[in-house]
């Protein structure tokens, strides 16, 4: 779906031949793979020395991590790890959109004819990432916000805004990598990929979150939903379980969600996508590719004067 006079700008040689071969080989195995070797246990001598490597190695903020660092079992217990209370701030008033996660900015825009802006010259079908035409719909002439995290950022992903969830779906997939290169190279990167979604009905209308997985492990538990998940404690996740079909969850009542609440976790890597609907929230004009961006960031502001039909009372 490019655009003629846009043409996509192509990654190295040797990236565009490594991702042809990564597309062949069963991402779903080897991450699965990938996340068996991250579950192990680290005798609590190791802990230290192995953990501070892999932080020097991929630019870990020690000063932000929660707990110290023996008390982290295996690699997949800290790169899930939480933050230290206090480190990162929300900003005011309540219907102020949020950034749910530590990581940069992948592109901001509008959706139009029910597409969004991967990199220049490849666009993706909205209902193809959410998988519903209709719940499509709603957001034609709505805006967007791709938001990458790094292996160093903090991948607990939380509420950018305050609401109810009245439906969650889970849509399996392929476990491509997320970095630039492939954004640029891989078409219809996003919907291709396994995915975790929920909407979230508040002062800012619907904003749907999507959580994109990516090779290396692919699993994205979900909070909001605890009974949702295979395995145990910290270790639970929804995607990257093998075999898996679509399914999408229904509550009634909503889930009643704060703003800056734990939402889901990436456990290993990926994207967030956010839908917002049209005529209820203006982006901040300063979002720009490659910018960095921190968890509870403003990354856009109620319209004044818009409908507030599904405001509800939880919406700190």
């Amino acid at each position: 779906m490019s655009e003629p006079s846009d043409l996509p700008e192509l990654p190295s040689r040797g990236w565009r031949m490594a991702l042809a071969v990564l597309a062949r080989l069963p991402q779903g195995s080897l991450s699965r793979g990938f996340g068996r070797f991250a579950d192990l246990p680290l005798p609590r001598p190791l802990r230290r020395p192995v953990l501070q490597s892999f932080s020097r190695l991929v630019g870990v903020d020690l000063t932000e991590v929660e707990l110290p660092l023996e008390s982290y079992r295996t690699l997949n217990e800290f790169f899930v790890r939480r933050l230290r209370p206090g480190v990162r701030t929300w900003p005011q008033p309540a219907d102020t959109l949020a950034s749910p996660v530590d990581g940069a900015i992948g592109q901001t825009g509008r959706i139009t004819r029910g597409r969004v802006l991967q990199a220049k010259g490849r666009w993706y079908s909205v209902a193809d990432l959410i998988g519903d035409d209709v719940e499509a719909e709603r957001y034609e002439g709505g805006s967007f916000v791709t938001l990458y995290l790094s292996p160093r950022d903090y991948h607990r992903i939380h509420a950018p805004i305050g609401g109810t969830i009245p439906y969650a779906r889970h849509i399996p997939g392929a476990l491509l990598p997320v970095n630039a290169a492939a954004v640029a190279h891989v078409p219809h990167l996003f919907p291709r990929n396994e995915r975790l979604l929920c909407a979230i009905d508040g002062r800012l209308g619907r904003v749907t979150v999507v959580a994109v997985g990516a090779y290396n492990v692919g699993r994205i538990s979900a909070a909001f939903d605890q009974d949702w998940h295979a395995g145990e404690g910290e270790t639970r996740w929804v995607t990257n379980r093998g075999g898996g079909e679509p399914a999408r969850h229904d509550y009634s009542p909503p889930i009643s969600i704060e703003r800056g609440e734990e939402l889901m976790a990436f456990h290993l890597g990926s994207t967030v996508v956010l839908l917002l609907e049209p005529g209820r929230c203006e982006l901040d004009p300063t979002l720009a590719a490659g910018r960095p961006v921190r968890l509870g960031m403003t990354l856009g502001r109620r319209i004044q004067g818009a409908s507030g039909e599904e405001e509800v009372a939880s919406s700190s």
